[in-house]
């Protein structure tokens, strides 16, 4: 699904306003009928509603779901701000039908203000500025918006939180903006929500279609997307009847060090359950013994060395080579990915430790072959890239770097997200705090190398990748709880996410 920047979204209510026969005070009506439909179906009658509307079309929204309620049988009170005297017209004509019912409690805040009680069992509607935020709030809107914030009420806001932009908010203050408890979104969600940062302005957020036009939407070209289970379900391959491993790709994964052997296995299983042809485990000569009874479908080639990897010898042509979990970063390992680095003429799989040697000499990021996949945390991002307050300053970096190494970086989290060479962003949907686990990185990477190995472009490995692990951790949820998953039982499930992705 295309994910639209807010000027995009304009324009496409704008070409639905002039080609298909909609006014803009229908498309008005259209959004508030549905905000009103959601808010009954989860508020009774009884609840006490404080309608908060501004000057622009969201504040048009906020009054006419204000008359929505009125209509049903709730009792609202509402507050226009109309400090700099210039409503819009949409704003305007929904002011009027609202005071057209006659006995309604409403103010027209134009001057000084002095706020009103809110009781914390009430209700808050938030349509004071929604997405057409340019800037970050200051004076006394500010000062109203922590004013809501502390009152406790129940936050629900229309399109986005009043001082939050749609798009990007490095320079976003957190206490400046309206930490709603639900969010309804109209006809599309935006770049913002999917960045981990606001996570605690939306709340449960939420998309109300109003019919926006289908041919503009398809025909207007976004560089954000969003990947659900029905994207899966088109990329996702099936698999003949007649075919055989050998048809599924071989792939190396190099892992493991003294102690961290449990890495190498879940990545190893993870590779396994993702339907890898071959598989070959190159590990500290420590792990053979262990390796081979834990996972035994996998080959096993051990180092020379007893605790750790320092040397990377690819005694067969694979097709996907894996580098990073468990590794560590003794000085012979940086060596060994060092070296092996600069003569890789294929496109690599870089995680974890693969990682925090690559940071430990930065030089090593200018050998790396086009179209290799880096999938770092938080922590290893900074370590690679340097320090970063919130992920959306780590998201602008990786638009950065993919495009001057010519790489693909993966950022891991919730709405795990894919930076693209060409400046692309993928953002998949699957997931949850189960995957917040030891190991559970390692089981996707394996997922990763298994679907890179079975021919899928190093782009759609990472953003499937990634979609299949995160799903497999929602199965994984709904047997052990978000507490008691591990990675195995991720690992164990990812068969079962594939078949259902493809049902």
């Amino acid at each position: 699904m295309k994910i639209f920047t807010n000027d995009q979204i304009r324009s496409i209510e704008k070409y639905t306003i002039e080609n298909e026969g909609v006014t803009s005070d229908e498309l008005i009506e259209r959004a508030a009928a549905a905000i009103t439909c959601e808010i009954m179906s989860r508020w009774r009658q009884s609840k006490n509603v404080w309608v908060i509307a501004g000057q622009g079309n969201n504040g048009a929204d906020a009054l006419a779901v204000a008359r929505m309620l009125l209509e049903q049988g709730y009792n609202v009170q509402v507050l226009l701000f109309n400090v700099f005297g210039r409503l819009s017209e949409g704003c305007i004509h929904s002011r009027k039908r609202l005071l057209d019912l006659g006995d309604v409690n409403f103010t027209e805040v134009t001057g000084d203000f002095n706020p009103p009680f809110i009781s914390p069992d009430a209700l808050v509607i938030d349509g004071l500025f929604g997405s057409g935020l340019r800037e970050p709030l200051t004076g006394g809107f500010r000062s109203f918006v922590d004013y809501i914030n502390e009152s406790k009420a129940t936050i629900v806001s229309i399109d986005v939180p009043s001082g939050l932009m749609a798009e990007w908010n490095e320079d976003t203050l957190r206490r400046n903006v309206i930490h709603a408890h639900l969010t309804l979104a109209i006809q599309f969600p935006r770049v913002a929500f999917f960045i981990a940062d606001n996570a605690e302005f939306l709340g449960e957020w939420k998309v109300l279609d109003i019919e926006l036009s289908q041919q503009e939407t398809r025909n207007t070209q976004s560089r954000f997307f969003l990947l659900e289970k029905n994207d899966a379900k088109r990329v996702l391959r099936h698999r003949s009847r007649f075919s055989s491993k050998a048809d599924y790709g071989s792939a190396m994964i190099v892992a493991g060090s003294y102690g961290m052997l449990g890495a190498a296995q879940m990545c190893a299983r993870g590779a396994l359950r993702s339907g890898v042809g071959k598989l070959t485990l190159h590990i500290p000569r420590c792990g053979f013994t262990v390796m081979q009874s834990e996972v035994p479908e996998a080959m096993v080639q051990v180092d020379r060395n007893d605790g750790g990897i320092t040397e990377i010898n690819l005694r067969h042509k694979y097709d996907a080579v894996a580098l990073g979990p468990g590794m560590g970063t003794h000085d012979l390992t940086v060596r060994a990915v060092e070296t092996f680095v600069n003569h890789a003429e294929k496109p690599l799989l870089l995680d974890a430790d693969a990682l925090n040697c690559i940071a430990e000499r930065p030089t090593i990021l200018n050998t790396i072959p086009p179209m290799s996949v880096l999938t770092p945390h938080a922590g290893e991002f900074d370590r690679l890239f340097g320090e970063h307050n919130c992920m959306e300053a780590r998201i602008k970096t990786a638009v950065e770097k993919a495009a001057y190494y010519d790489i693909i970086i993966l950022l891991k989290g919730y709405y795990t997200t894919v930076v693209r060479p060409d400046g692309r962003i993928l953002f998949s949907c699957s997931g949850g705090p189960a995957l917040a686990t030891p190991g559970s990185g390692d089981v996707l990477t394996g997922v990763i190398a298994a679907l890179l190995a079975q021919g899928y472009s190093p782009d759609i490995a990472a953003t499937l990748g990634a979609f299949i692990h995160g799903y497999a951790g929602e199965l994984a949820a709904e047997t052990h709880g978000e507490y008691g998953v591990l990675a195995t039982d991720i690992a164990d499930r990812i068969g079962t996410a594939i078949r259902d992705i493809m049902c």
